[in-house]
């Protein structure tokens, strides 16, 4: 499995599995499908309410694979609280608290990684913070870092004297490259980890309850005959959605696909046989369409 350094210690595997959206009833399921099919990297979030669910899955699949814990690599993140949500926001306390929560419902005794999973409440972000580089120091979080937060957030770390993170889970996909954001992050030794890479497919969310953020400033255009991407598929004999992947993989970020098909899940990961030539990349190079939309760092309900 090809993996990314985020320390002397850790590496994060190229290729993990997201479950944002799948239900805590059907996670074990899809998390042990996963791991069956190759998937040495695990995400889930307290904001989630899967991780008993996904915690009953990697249990399952160690045993049926036979895999030791030290095989997989399980991320999971801090849900911040949000004043204007009212919502509490965690404390340094709370926030240790609430990692030690997350490894009684996963079955765990560490995560290999814990991210803030946004930049909510500017009057807490460094008390959650100086929680997190407290889980690290007692081993339950393997590497530390941050989800959705921007330059200006993580420049906020580093003033206060604090190690930057280890990584910033962001969305990240043709149509939202976020290039200074990415360039800041390799240039301080922060690995970009890419959600919502199949935003630019036309089947993205459209599952009941599934919200897809569809708006007037991304069309989507899945259906047109002319679609880059289906030309690349085509060219390449893979899907659609394994050109955004490899795409992301190419670019150094690990990638987070999420599925409860078992047939998806498996053609997902299977990104390491083909590669995306010089004129795939600087063709998607140019699609590049601003901020994206599972998430808007401007949005004015959030703190800067």
């Amino acid at each position: 499995m090809k993996t990314r350094r985020l320390n002397t210690d850790t590496e994060i595997p190229m290729l993990g599995f997201g479950t944002y959206l799948i239900s805590n009833d059907k996670a074990a399921q899809a998390v042990a499908v996963a791991i069956g099919a190759g998937y040495r990297h695990i995400d889930t979030a307290e904001g989630y309410h899967n991780e008993s669910g996904v915690g009953l899955g990697i249990r399952q699949a160690m045993e049926s694979e036979r895999l030791s814990r030290s095989d997989l690599f399980v991320t999971t993140k801090l849900w911040p609280g949000n004043q204007a949500w009212g919502q509490p926001a965690k404390t340094t306390e709370t926030t240790v608290t609430s990692l030690e929560e997350s490894l009684a419902r996963l079955g765990l005794e560490y995560v290999d990684l814990y991210l803030i999973h946004a930049p909510f409440e500017r009057a807490q972000r460094l008390a959650q913070w100086h929680g997190l580089l407290e889980l690290k120091r007692q081993g339950k979080a393997r590497a530390i870092g941050v989800s959705n937060f921007s330059i200006q957030h993580i420049e906020e770390l580093g003033a206060a004297g604090l190690p930057l993170p280890e990584a910033n889970q962001i969305e990240l996909h043709p149509w939202s490259q976020k290039p200074e954001l990415v360039r800041y992050l390799n240039d301080h030794s922060i690995t970009p980890i890419a959600y919502s890479s199949l935003v630019p497919l036309s089947t993205w969310r459209t599952a009941p309850g599934h919200d897809s953020a569809k708006t007037d400033r991304m069309k989507w255009e899945g259906e047109q005959a002319n679609n880059p991407f289906k030309i690349m598929a085509q060219k390449h004999a893979v899907t659609e959605a394994q050109i955004l992947l490899r795409w992301a993989i190419q670019k150094g970020y690990p990638v987070l696909p999420k599925s409860t098909d078992p047939s998806r899940i498996r053609t997902n990961a299977n990104l390491f046989n083909f590669q995306l030539d010089d004129a795939d990349m600087s063709a998607l190079e140019q699609m590049d369409r601003g901020e994206g939309v599972a998430w808007s760092s401007g949005d004015p309900t959030l703190a800067p």
